[in-house]
């Protein structure tokens, strides 16, 4: 569920498509995104091995240790593009304001800690050139966890 007022429209961000753009300020710490309807998670391997299922790896995303989602019908959600420099801190599904956020910015996360650890994006990041890899998950709940507190503090 996406909190703020939003509009998807074309990325900013060079061949991402389309983004999601806030329709009102944002302060820093304050959630983006909330998750909500997440009916069922599947293991990598439950994704992987299934081909009904890895037709649609895609669109996974995962929410804690080996658990991801799949959504083949694209909620507004899943027009959050990718940035090593992201305007919002993807932590265990909730996406927070990384700073205060204006009207007509663009919400980005990282995808490093959206991707099962090692998993390669198909693209890789603009500004950088560098691929997107994703996290182990100790690694990358670390790294957003002590982000969130350095947020709030």
């Amino acid at each position: 569920m996406i909190l703020p007022r939003y509009r998807i429209a074309a990325s900013t961000i060079p061949g991402a498509g389309k983004g999601l753009f806030l329709e009102e300020p944002l302060p820093r710490g304050r959630i983006a995104i909330a998750p909500d309807a997440i009916d069922r998670t599947w293991s990598w391997q439950e994704i992987v091995s299934d081909p009904e299922r890895a037709a649609q790896l895609h669109t996974a995303v995962r929410w804690f240790e080996d658990r991801y989602t799949l959504s083949p019908d694209w909620p507004d959600e899943c027009y959050v593009n990718h940035s090593f420099e992201p305007t919002g801190l993807w932590h265990l599904g909730f996406v927070f304001a990384a700073r205060d956020l204006d009207p007509g910015e663009e919400l980005t996360v990282d995808y490093r800690h959206l991707l099962a650890p090692g998993q390669e994006e198909t693209f890789r990041d603009v500004r950088t050139g560098e691929p997107i890899v994703g996290y182990a998950w100790r690694e990358g709940l670390a790294l957003s966890t002590r982000a969130l507190a350095a947020l709030l503090d």
